[in-house]
């Protein structure tokens, strides 16, 4: 047990309370056999660090993140060695550091944000990089398009993912990516073909592109097409059989033709793919029902209720998910 008068533990607490100089100070007091303490020279690295002077500290902190036992000293030696890399920009640093201290404190507040720090820093300064050195290639209208999506200018994407395709016309994900700005600006009839017409253009470069026979799929039915988006769904569901939302599309266009044997077959196979899927089970559920399996139809509404309650549910996943993802539908 330690005293309270323990330079140590008082430097800690004044730590803790961000009185970074003061904490530094009372460690500097420290001599002999205790001045060499790795516990010590790790809380002295992390006031050096707080303050600024990195070069001074890394060496310490790089020692103490590898070898320190402690859990939470550890934890502060490993966000300090981080700050310090991103403060230098040295990015290829930070992200050991940060990949490990994940692994070690998963959930834990100040480590996911110290690695979206990172992200958002090294993005920011290639895409800054981008611009000053290829401004006329088009990757650069490419990315301008992706930043006026996410600021919700789509019809400024829409011009920007023109011009790239105008640059590069076979290049993949172009004419799919134009098509879902095209939706997202619009989805009066006029919209709906141009944008039909991207999608298309992209399965010309790229046949067995699922999420692309998907779009197209969506599009027909807005356009009262059944049969053609049921073609297209079948297509989809070939390619990627796992592909959920064609599943549940495929089940539910077979429920509206009353072909109760094919629906249940797709719908029963989609809540197996995603067990959390309100729309699955919704579906489900109606198809039940439609073949007078009351029994299993109020099953199905059980499931869905307690998914409704849930604070896991789809919207729950979807939060979870964003970020740098696979391409959605």
């Amino acid at each position: 047990m330690h005293s309270q008068t323990d330079p140590l533990l008082e430097a800690l607490d004044l730590y803790a309370q961000g009185r970074y100089l003061a904490a530094e100070e009372v460690l500097t007091k420290v001599s002999g056999t205790a001045a060499n303490d790795p516990k010590v020279k790790s809380v002295l690295a992390l006031t050096r660090a707080s303050t600024g002077r990195c070069a001074a500290a890394l060496a310490d902190l790089q020692a103490s993140f590898e070898t320190v036992e402690n859990a939470d000293l550890r934890r502060l030696t490993g966000l300090g060695l981080a700050r310090c890399h991103i403060a230098a920009e040295n990015f290829s640093g930070a992200f050991p550091v940060l990949y490990r201290l994940k692994e070690l404190y998963p959930g834990d507040a100040d480590v996911l944000y110290e690695t979206a720090r990172m992200q958002m820093k090294a993005w920011n300064d290639v895409v800054r990089e981008m611009f000053q050195k290829t401004p006329a290639s088009f990757r650069v209208n490419q990315l301008s398009a992706e930043i006026f999506e996410i600021q919700g200018k789509h019809s400024e994407a829409v011009a920007e993912y023109r011009k790239a395709i105008q640059k590069a016309p076979q290049t993949l994900n172009l004419h799919y990516r134009l098509g879902r700005a095209l939706l997202m600006e619009s989805h009066e009839p006029a919209a709906l073909d141009a944008a039909r017409q991207e999608f298309e253009a992209e399965l010309a470069l790229n046949p067995n592109d699922a999420v692309a026979h998907y779009q197209v799929a969506q599009i027909l039915q807005a356009q009262q097409k059944p049969a053609e988006a049921m073609a297209r769904l079948e297509r989809v569901v070939q390619l990627d059989p796992n592909f959920v939302e064609a599943v549940i599309g495929l089940g539910r266009l077979h429920l509206d033709a009353n072909r109760n044997e094919q629906a249940l077959a797709l719908l029963e196979r989609a809540v197996q793919l995603a067990p959390k899927s309100e729309s699955a089970h919704y579906a489900l559920m109606i198809a039940y029902r439609n073949a007078g399996r009351r029994d299993d139809a109020q099953r199905q509404k059980e499931q869905l209720d307690e998914l409704q309650k849930s604070p896991e549910g789809e919207f729950t996943d979807f939060l979870k998910r964003i970020g740098e993802q696979p391409r959605q539908p």
